[in-house]
């Protein structure tokens, strides 16, 4: 046998041990729409980050289209993951970074445009490390905090305010029956202020429940909605 069928019937031998192995449990787990769909909202923050560096109206207003693609996304990988019955480990690891990541990413460069408050960025951005910590302690007691109305008006304000930051300029808004100008910046600035003021509500709803739940641990449920 000549070194040329040696190497081919190698070859053929690996492709062969390959086709057999059995993929791991996280591969088969993410390869499904809505992780894809997450994977590409993560996908999206350096083409937000490079509209951004552009502060000029049309620059701006394509970061907020990319922004709000992204929240839509969050929406959608999230009723199709229930929906299809496809909840996995990696999808459960990947949704809260992705969103956590394309928000900070955003908090971040607006404060670098000056179009809000450093103040504001670090209340918010202290607010997911405590809740994500309490969540992380939780988890690890066999405990569960869901989230309560207050954290979903904080995310819905923070989305919204975000998109008017990243539009940031004047623009003529029709309404149908009349045409208005808008200060995207200042209706930003309002909503973020006002998402301010519900997270840092929910994150005193969240530890008084963590507190309630160490306080009886020996009787009762684990569950408590916050």
């Amino acid at each position: 046998m000549d070194r040329a069928t040696r190497k081919q019937r190698k070859k053929e031998e690996r492709a062969k041990r390959r086709a057999g192995r059995k993929q791991s449990v996280l591969v088969q787990e993410f390869w499904n729409l809505p992780n894809m769909l997450t994977l590409g909202r993560i996908l999206l923050i350096p083409v937000f980050v490079w509209f951004t560096y552009d502060a000029d109206p049309f620059y701006s207003l394509m970061a907020g289209v990319v922004f709000a693609v992204a929240a839509i996304t969050d929406v959608v990988d999230g009723y199709l993951a229930r929906k299809w019955n496809l909840i996995t480990v990696v999808g459960k690891f990947m949704d809260p970074l992705a969103d956590k990541l394309i928000v900070m990413a955003a908090l971040v460069m607006m404060v670098r445009l000056g179009r809000i408050a450093a103040w504001v960025v670090i209340v918010l951005l202290a607010r997911e490390l405590i809740v994500s910590g309490l969540r992380t302690i939780a988890a690890s007691e066999g405990m569960v905090i869901a989230a309560g109305q207050e954290g979903k008006w904080k995310t819905s304000l923070q989305l919204v305010g975000v998109i008017s930051l990243c539009v940031h300029y004047v623009h003529p808004l029709d309404l149908g029956f009349r045409v208005v100008t808008v200060d995207y910046n200042l209706v930003g600035k309002v909503l973020v202020y006002l998402s301010g003021a519900f997270s840092v509500w929910s994150a005193v709803v969240y530890f008084r429940a963590f507190l309630a739940m160490l306080a009886r641990r020996g009787g009762g449920t684990d569950t408590q909605n916050a």
